[in-house]
């Protein structure tokens, strides 16, 4: 499973980082900011021809000892680093192709929203629930990945109560 997911905007800002386990948080962060050298480079070498035609999953940036980074480019230049665990050697090449297509439309999705100003960070309620953990991968990116959420979504409305006669504030209270 992923240790570190983050979307990084086409000026090389994060717009989302989150890791497991945060004592290795800083670790992390170093890994997906180096890994965006080697991401410019696979994309320089793809040539300016290319560009219409080219594989967005770039595949493996670099191993080390412990990890292995992967990464994957939008046609609108935003690119996501995925940071994996090398003891997990089940983990094929088109599973993490398919969990960047996913991350992809995602971010799609929160690039749809009219709260989202583009260019902000992606910030989650969730955002301290462990990434490793399948169970609750949903509710960590709940506002980045939407079609995992369904689970949290029904238990949200069931939590919303209303307001009452504070309607100025908002329609309802978590």
């Amino acid at each position: 499973m992923a240790v570190c997911i983050a979307v990084i905007a086409k000026e090389n800002y994060p717009l989302y980082i989150r890791s497991t386990p945060t004592e290795n948080e800083l670790k992390f962060h170093y890994m997906v900011h180096t890994s965006l050298d080697v991401v410019d480079e696979k994309i320089s070498a793809m040539g300016k021809a290319l560009v219409d035609q080219r594989e967005l999953y770039l595949g493996l940036l670099y191993p080390t000892e412990d990890y292995k980074v992967y990464g994957y480019v939008t046609n609108s230049k935003v690119k996501f680093v995925m940071v994996v665990d090398s003891s997990n050697t089940a983990l094929r090449d088109n599973e993490i192709r398919s969990m960047f297509r996913k991350l992809h439309n995602s971010y799609t999705d929160v690039m749809c929203n009219p709260f989202y100003n583009p260019g902000d960070r992606i910030q989650s309620r969730w955002a301290l629930l462990p990434v490793s953990d399948p169970v609750q991968v949903g509710p960590a990116f709940c506002v980045l990945l939407p079609s995992f959420c369904r689970t949290c979504l029904a238990i949200l409305v069931a939590k919303m109560q209303p307001f009452g006669k504070q309607g100025r504030k908002g329609l309802f209270k978590l």
